[in-house]
């Protein structure tokens, strides 16, 4: 009779592990998404299934909490932003572009939106609302900035980031929008020597706003030297300029106008 203890036993082939390609220094570096309005790190990712999912009261699509913009009604039933979602009370979320809610709160659909999601009529909606939630998102955006530069994760001044640039230690390059076309142009070069994207990020403020935020003199050029810091800022700035409907991507060169206005001999010095 056959015993099983007798047999020997099968060899098991242990799976071949595929060997990782091994790319540049420059390109294993971790670098936030710049896409806008879509998954990422930098961006605002509506398909993490970690993130809490939210509804717009709009469009009634889904999305996270990161992607959408909560609104809270206050004991008063007055309806103001709460872009950083910690106002107390029920919410109510929207998803869309300022031009859209403009005109949903216009033709009254805004309110009837929030009327169901509060479970109330009795609440009163600014007129101008998409411009306070466009000022409570530059402010947001600016703050992050101020909160980076104190952690010295921020470095600013052409000289300093364009060394930075090219030295491969810049994960984010922000530009005012006022910055002159020369400046932004050697700074880019630098960027990509130095294992970056093809052009930094416009900021839709000008530099006198970005030098008040960072508590600095002259603030032209913003480059972020940490990969968490980058990935902060670059999600802050992303919802501002999803709002104000922006061009998506770093090329932010269709963002403002009148590019190239300022002064060129402030470039070599700031």
């Amino acid at each position: 009779m056959r015993n099983p203890q007798n047999d020997t036993p099968a060899t098991v082939e242990k799976p071949v592990r595929p060997e990782r390609s091994r790319g540049t220094r420059a390109q294993d570096q971790k670098r936030p998404s710049t896409s806008l309005g879509t998954s990422g790190e930098g961006g605002l990712d509506s398909s993490d299934p970690k993130s809490p999912v939210r509804t717009c009261v709009l469009t009634r699509e889904p999305g996270t909490r990161d992607s959408l913009i909560r609104l809270a009604l206050g004991p008063d039933g007055q309806v103001a932003p709460d872009v950083r979602a910690r106002a107390p009370g029920r919410g109510a979320w929207v998803g869309v572009n300022r031009a859209a809610l403009d005109a949903a709160n216009a033709k009254g659909k805004l309110k009837a939106g929030l009327s169901r999601a509060f479970k109330t009529g009795d609440l009163t909606i600014p007129t101008d609302l998409g411009e306070k939630i466009e000022a409570a998102l530059r402010q947001a955006a600016l703050d992050r900035l101020g909160l980076e530069a104190r952690g010295g994760t921020l470095i600013s001044g052409a000289d300093k980031v364009e060394t930075a640039c090219r030295a491969g230690r810049v994960k984010l390059l922000i530009h005012a929008e006022d910055a002159g076309l020369d400046g932004r142009k050697r700074l880019d070069a630098a960027w990509r020597v130095g294992g970056g994207e093809q052009r930094g990020l416009v900021f839709p403020a000008t530099r006198p706003i970005l030098s008040m935020a960072l508590g600095r003199e002259n603030v032209v050029h913003i480059a972020l030297t940490d990969s968490a810091a980058a990935t902060r800022v670059l999600h802050a700035i992303t919802r501002w300029r999803a709002f104000i409907d922006l061009p998506a991507g770093l090329d932010g060169r269709d963002a403002v106008a009148g590019l190239g206005s300022a002064d060129e001999h402030d470039e070599g010095n700031t």
